[in-house]
C-alpha cells in the first residue's frame, strides 16, 4: 500500500477521497488555491500544499503547479477525483513520469475513451450496441447524414463531456447555426471543435454500469445507476437499481459493459453509460474513465468502498471479489444540493454560508460535503454544496428518507 496519496482536487470529492486514503493507512495530501486556504478538504488532510490563485486555470487545472506539489510532497500516488484533470491523458502520463502512481485507468484508455468517435468504434468492434451516428466535417455534411439517420438528431462534441457542445436539431433549417454553435463551444471548452451526429432518441433513460478491472484482466461490474433526472444534460439525482430495467436487460447491459472494458484492456474504475428506450433496447453513449459523482449510490447498495478499491488496484493488488461476491441489496438515491438561484435560470448563487446544518447521518442517510458553516461558495468553482444519499429496503423507503433528509437541511447566506 502507498505511504502517501496526493488528491489533485478540491471540495466534496477531495474530502471523500481523503477518508478512504486514511482508512488505507496512507497519508492524505491536499492541494489548495488561495480561495480554498481554509477549506474543509485542507483541514481533513494530513498535509496540504498551496498551488496558486483562485481561478482553476491558475491552480487546480495548472498541470505544472500540481506536478510541483507532487514533487514537493514526495507523494507515492495521485488520485484525481472527478472534473479538473481527472480525464486528462497527458497529465496522467506526466504523473507517471514523475515517479508517482496514477490512481485510475491508463493514459491510453483515457485517451481512447475521451475521443467519442474512437470510443464508438472500439465499442462497436467489441459488439456493444451503438446509437446510429455519423462523422461529419461541416453543417452541409451533417444535413446529408441527418437525412439518412432521420430527424431529430444530436450534434455532439467529439472530445468533450458534461453536455457541452450538445445540440438537438429537428430540421435542415436549424442545422447550420446549431453546428456552428456546437463546434465553437467545443473548441472553446476542449481545444477541439470536432463534432459528429447521433440519432436523437426521444425520452430515453440514462443508465450507467459501474465496472472495475485489475491488472490481471479480471473485470467485474457493480450493477447500474439510473441517471435520467437531469437539467441541461447535467445529472441532478441518481438511483440504484434502475426502476426501468428488467433483470434480463440488466444482465445484457452488464455483459456489454464488461466486454467493452476488456476490449481496450481497461484497468481500475470506469463507467459505461447507455441510453435505454421504452422497449429495453440499449445503446452505448460514452465511457467515463474516472470516479463518478454518483458513486455513493453504488456503495450503499453493494456495501463496497469504491475509492479504496481504486487505491488498492493502483497499488497492484488483484481484485479479491468475484462477480458472485457482489450483491445488489436494497435501494439508494442521491440528490445533489446546489447553491443556485431557480429564479435566475439556476445560475450559481455565490456567497458565505452563514448557516449550514446538514441532515443527521445514520444507517439510511449519508452526506458527502466539502463545506462548513462560515465557508464560501466561490464564483470560481462548481456550486455543488453537498450530496445527500439515502437508502432503504425499497425505493419507497429510500424516497421517504430522502424527503426527511432534505427537509432537515438548513442553508442560509447564498
Amino acid at each position: 500500500m502507498f505511504d502517501s496519496v496526493l488528491i489533485a482536487n478540491r471540495g466534496e470529492i477531495a474530502c471523500r477521497i481523503i477518508r478512504s486514503v486514511q482508512q488505507c493507512g496512507a497519508r492524505a495530501i491536499a492541494v489548495y488555491s488561495e480561495a480554498d486556504a481554509n477549506a474543509m478538504h485542507v483541514e481533513l488532510a494530513d498535509d496540504s500544499i498551496a498551488i496558486g490563485e483562485a481561478h482553476p486555470l491558475k491552480s487546480y487545472l495548472d498541470q505544472e503547479r500540481v506536478l510541483n506539489a507532487i514533487a514537493q510532497s514526495s507523494a507515492a500516488a495521485v488520485h484525481p477525483g472527478y472534473g479538473f484533470l481527472s480525464e486528462n491523458a497527458a497529465f496522467a502520463r506526466k504523473v507517471a513520469e514523475s515517479g508517482a502512481i496514477w490512481i485510475g485507468p491508463s493514459p491510453d484508455a483515457i485517451e481512447k475513451m475521451g475521443d467519442k468517435q474512437a470510443a464508438r468504434q472500439s465499442m462497436s468492434d467489441s459488439g456493444v450496441p451503438l446509437v446510429p451516428g455519423a462523422d461529419c466535417d461541416n453543417a452541409e455534411q451533417a444535413v446529408a447524414e441527418a437525412h439518412n439517420l432521420g430527424y431529430p438528431v444530436m450534434i455532439k462534441a467529439a472530445h468533450g463531456g458534461g453536455g457541452i457542445g450538445m445540440k438537438i436539431v429537428r430540421s435542415d433549417e436549424e442545422m447550420s447555426d446549431a453546428w456552428d454553435e456546437a463546434a465553437t463551444r467545443a473548441e472553446r471548452s476542449f481545444g477541439d471543435g470536432t463534432c459528429f451526429l447521433e440519432k436523437y432518441i426521444e425520452s430515453p433513460h440514462h443508465v450507467e454500469i459501474q465496472v472495475f478491472a485489475d491488472h490481471n484482466g479480471d473485470t467485474v461490474h457493480m450493477f447500474e445507476r439510473e441517471c435520467s433526472v437531469q437539467r441541461r444534460h447535467q445529472k441532478v439525482a441518481e438511483e440504484s437499481p434502475s426502476p426501468l430495467l428488467t433483470q434480463e436487460t440488466r444482465d445484457r447491459m452488464a455483459a456489454a459493459a464488461i466486454a467493452g472494458a476488456k476490449s481496450i484492456g481497461y484497468t481500475n474504475a470506469g463507467t459505461m453509460e447507455f441510453l435505454v428506450d421504452k422497449f429495453q433496447n440499449f445503446y452505448f453513449l460514452e465511457m467515463n474513465t474516472r470516479l463518478q459523482v454518483e458513486h455513493p449510490v453504488t456503495e450503499l447498495v453493494t456495501g463496497l468502498d469504491l475509492v479504496e478499491l481504486m487505491i488498492r488496484i493502483a497499488a497492484g493488488e488483484p481484485l479479491t471479489l468475484t462477480q458472485d461476491d457482489i450483491v445488489q441489496q436494497g435501494w439508494a438515491i442521491e440528490a445533489r444540493v446546489y447553491a443556485e438561484d431557480p429564479f435566475r435560470n439556476f445560475l450559481p448563487s455565490i456567497g458565505r454560508l452563514v448557516r449550514y446544518l446538514p441532515p443527521t447521518e445514520s444507517e439510511t442517510v449519508r452526506v458527502d460535503t466539502g463545506v462548513v458553516e462560515g465557508g464560501e461558495v466561490s464564483m470560481h468553482y462548481d456550486p455543488m454544496v453537498a450530496k445527500v444519499i439515502t437508502s432503504g429496503a425499497t425505493r419507497e423507503r429510500a424516497i421517504a428518507h430522502m424527503r426527511e433528509a432534505l427537509n432537515e437541511f438548513c442553508i442560509r447566506g447564498v
